[in-house]
């Protein structure tokens, strides 16, 4: 056994065990990253010694004056389950692999028991090298030292209320690594990214202190439109039972106004679910949100707003710029913003080790919360087998590239075209194009190779072309891959609200 003395050998201390307290991540069936030192850490008295024993490694550390203590443990590699010993705790069925964190809003939140094909997904779910965490839901006005949650191996029964696109994920890269996989779900349905990201980085860039400038109104208008809340409340109640007594369907409860302890507190879901486990190795992070910032005031922020909390978790977490994936809006009859929206997320690329899951054509036009996670979390799985693990497949649909314009002819070129770029159904559709009226007006196009080319009789002088650029578009460009192209906009006129079709 490799046996190390942290700050114990220079003070010639006799190891000994210690009452120790260990964070809710830290217990039995845990996974840990393999490949890279993992940290362990916990609270004890001041000057207690810890020791942190697993098979191949016996670390000792004596507890600060602040009584939080942490050890690395050496790079591991996957194997057999083992436990581990820290002070007089025991710590069950611990694997290496594989560990991810998935987060978001409702999307992310869906879970498996309501997921496309549910029955049969949920029973053949026998994974016990997967292991699951769900962090419970809270908020803080500071950041918090723990979560409430489990892991458990990866059954029926453990996975039915787990995060589908978290679980489709998993199960992918388990099962094309071959090594065990650790997911760590906490997210929130109908919850704004300003809620999971870290105050400085709101404060510290003017376009985003408007969240926090905003959120205190609430909290000033709090206790006059509390008070306008109850008395909405006790006229639904009887509302309620008049419909009950009628026979008819009782109106929806009003929702409350905003304030103390709600989960739209800016920085309120960072500083509960989310600063507790940045101790935590992992190899990256998913991400499914974007709905609840999709609207006239904060589609075009979207795109600092979120730049901003990958930068946020980047910084809490001290693992440099580590994998974070996400999913583009799925398809949904709504508001407009939508394609604005995209855009605003297809900007966080130019982050370094950031990619993108396309989930444009899988969505449902009059359901928000579309039911075919699986082509989610595969598309997700895609961009990490290639981006993270090496493997030499393309992981991406047609991202645009560059505009050039040939007399009535705009031409398009796209990265990530695969096999080739194809047209879904065989004709393109989707497609506008606009001169220097900025008017845009239907288009024709074709594909010439690995470019397509744009045209409309009304506009012999073309500028700008746009594909995809409604909320519920129809999508019709592939590559052969069978991958979506991007909505885009080779323009940056003012107007990008999409119109109404």
């Amino acid at each position: 056994m490799k046996i190390r003395f942290l700050l114990l050998a220079a003070l010639g201390v006799a190891a000994v065990h210690a009452e120790v307290k260990l964070p809710a991540i830290i217990s039995d069936h845990m996974l840990l990253q393999q490949g890279v030192p993992t940290r362990i850490w916990g609270t004890a008295a001041p000057g207690e010694t810890v020791t942190v024993s697993v098979p191949a490694e016996h670390l000792a550390v004596k507890t600060p004056s602040n009584g939080k203590w942490q050890v690395f443990l050496q790079p591991m590699k996957p194997g057999a389950p083992f436990d581990m010993t820290v002070g007089s705790v025991v710590i069950h069925d611990v694997l290496v692999g594989e560990v991810w964190v998935g987060s978001g809003q409702s999307n992310m939140e869906f879970p498996m028991a309501r997921t496309m094909n549910s029955p049969q997904e949920v029973a053949e779910a026998n994974y016990p090298q997967i292991r699951l965490f769900t962090v419970k839901k809270a908020v803080a006005d500071e950041p918090s030292d723990d979560v409430t949650g489990s892991w458990s191996p990866c059954s029926p029964e453990s996975v039915k209320n787990f995060s589908a696109v978290a679980y489709f994920f998993g199960r992918e890269i388990h099962k094309t690594q071959h090594v065990p996989v650790g997911l760590i779900h906490t997210s929130w349905g109908g919850t704004p990214a300003q809620s999971w990201t870290e105050t400085s980085f709101l404060k510290d860039d003017l376009a985003l202190q408007s969240y926090l400038t905003n959120w205190r109104k609430a909290l000033d208008n709090y206790p006059a439109n509390k008070e306008k809340y109850d008395q909405q409340l006790a006229g639904w109640q009887e509302a309620v039972t008049a419909a009950k007594a009628a026979g008819k369907t009782p109106p929806n409860r009003p929702g409350p106004p905003p304030g103390p302890g709600h989960q739209n507190t800016p920085s309120g879901l960072y500083n509960a679910m989310i600063a507790p486990i940045t101790p935590y190795t992992i190899r990256g992070a998913l991400w499914y949100q974007g709905e609840s910032n999709a609207n006239a005031n904060e589609a075009w922020l979207y795109r600092r707003l979120f730049t901003s909390m990958i930068e946020s978790w980047r910084q809490a977490w001290g693992q440099g710029s580590f994998p974070f994936y996400f999913v583009q809006l799925a398809n949904y009859r709504t508001n407009g913003w939508w394609p604005v929206l995209r855009e605003s997320q297809n900007a966080a690329l130019e982050l370094r080790n950031t990619g993108e899951g396309l989930a444009i054509d899988v969505g449902n036009p009059t359901d928000i919360h579309p039911t075919n996670k699986q082509e989610v979390g595969h598309r997700l799985a895609l961009v990490a087998r290639s981006q993270t693990y090496g493997e030499q497949i393309e992981f991406s649909g047609p991202m645009f590239r560059e505009l050039g314009v040939m007399g009535p002819q705009a031409r398009l070129w796209f990265d990530h075209v695969g096999g080739g770029l194809q047209a879904k159904g065989g004709t393109l559709t989707g497609f506008e194009i606009a001169g220097a009226d900025q008017k845009f007006v239907p288009a024709e196009a074709k594909i010439e190779g690995n470019v397509v080319v744009v045209t409309s009789p009304d506009v012999p002088e073309p500028m700008a072309v746009r594909y995809a650029w409604q909320d519920d578009p129809p999508v019709s460009l592939y590559n052969r891959e069978g991958l979506p192209a991007s909505s885009f906009r080779t323009d940056a006129w003012k107007d990008a609200k999409a119109a109404a079709h």
